[in-house]
């Protein structure tokens, strides 16, 4: 019988073999899932003997991970700005980038806020959250994220607050928002083939493209978002590093009267803000 702490080194071991980014980082959290206690503690169970049922779920768990099956989809969970939401592989794993977009967002007062392509809801049911006044709405032409949006939002007390409705971008919504965000796909078809096993292989390819150009949900919500904002009101739209100068175009073309490029921690070109006339 094997310890906790060597069948962890075999499985980070098997992880790299298998060309898994931070195998040892995975190895740790899979294990920590296995054996059901806090990963900040798997150090403490490392030296004594792994249970027989714990070595056969974390074997499982170990198995999928090697095939790149995510690890967020492995335990059900995924931390985003200081809260775990619920994942599943019909939703978009949340990242780190898009807390650049909540941030934008809880710059500025707002009362009302429309996430488009609300996927697992962690855009909208964040800034609920952190806005225990404001109301919002999120859209997603999947049923399985609709869903999987309503539990969070319930799961992360703001279901009250949050509306989620199955839409095709704008089609099912009514009423002006003074906030409208989205993280829509923004891949182009062509980029598909070089992306991680993880994306591509098992999250939904419609999260992640639009099977174009990458560019065709900037140009919906350019053309039809100033019917849904308030006369003071922000559109902030998630893009892909080399897409800022190509959605700034899109929204000016539009009539956006304003429209400013944000940048994340890493300096990369990653939210698009557009507003109205003043």
């Amino acid at each position: 019988m094997s310890t906790a702490g060597e069948a962890m080194a075999a499985a980070a071991a098997r992880l790299r073999a298998a060309g898994v980014p931070d195998p040892a980082r995975d190895a740790r959290l899979l294990l920590a899932h296995a054996a059901s206690v806090d990963a900040a503690r798997v150090t403490l169970i490392a030296p004594e003997e792994i249970a027989p049922e714990i070595a056969e779920r974390f074997e499982h768990l170990i198995a999928l991970r090697a095939v790149r099956v995510p690890v967020s989809q492995l335990v059900g969970s995924r931390a985003f700005y200081g809260r775990d939401f619920k994942i599943s592989r019909h939703v978009l794993d949340p990242r780190p980038e898009t807390e650049t977009l909540v941030e934008l967002a809880l710059s500025q007062p707002f009362n009302t806020v429309l996430d488009l392509g609300t996927g697992s809801g962690c855009i909208l049911v964040t800034l609920l959250a952190e806005r225990p006044d404001a109301r919002g709405t999120g859209v997603d032409l999947s049923e399985d994220a609709c869903l999987q949006a309503s539990a969070n939002a319930v799961h992360l007390g703001v279901g009250g607050r949050a509306e989620i409705l199955q839409s095709d971008w704008f089609e099912r919504v009514e009423g002006r928002f003074d906030l409208i965000l989205s993280n829509p796909p923004y891949l182009a078809q062509s980029e598909m083939a070089d992306v991680a096993p993880e994306l591509r292989d098992h999250e939904p390819h419609m999260a992640l493209t639009d099977g174009f150009d990458g560019l065709s949900a900037y140009r919906i919500i350019a053309s039809e978002a100033q019917g849904y904002l308030t006369a003071q009101g922000r559109v902030l739209v998630e893009i892909g590093w080399q897409q800022g100068e190509a959605v700034c175009g899109i929204f000016r073309a539009a009539g956006w009267a304003s429209v400013e490029l944000a940048h994340d921690l890493d300096g990369r070109a990653r939210v698009v803000c557009a507003g109205q006339p003043a």
